[in-house]
């Protein structure tokens, strides 16, 4: 799903409301154990929210298109410090996944 439609957009909005942040990214931002944790709850989860503790805006947006581009996963939607993110699984878990539990 490399363009999302807006009702695809909507249906993972929608799902990711009620998430909570898995990772936070703090002032020494995209550490390796950052890097290694998107990677992990991505494969888990699929879709995750991550929060970024970066005061500037234009900063904060290019963390998120950097880890976006690090993991071949797609921005669904920023508000704040809050990014949401999608990646599919290769083979999705039905207990772990945000998407098959929703």
């Amino acid at each position: 799903m490399s363009k999302f439609s807006a009702s695809d957009k909507k249906h993972l909005r929608s799902i990711g409301h009620k998430l909570s942040p898995v990772v936070m990214i703090g002032d020494r931002g995209l550490s390796e154990g950052v890097m290694t944790e998107i990677e992990r709850a991505l494969d888990d989860h699929e879709l995750i929210k991550v929060k970024v503790n970066i005061a500037e805006p234009t900063e904060r947006r290019a963390m998120i298109d950097q880890f976006c581009a690090a993991h071949k996963a797609h921005l669904v939607q920023a508000i704040g410090k809050i990014a949401l993110i999608y990646r599919p699984a290769k083979k999705p878990n039905p207990k772990l996944s945000n998407l098959l539990r929703a």
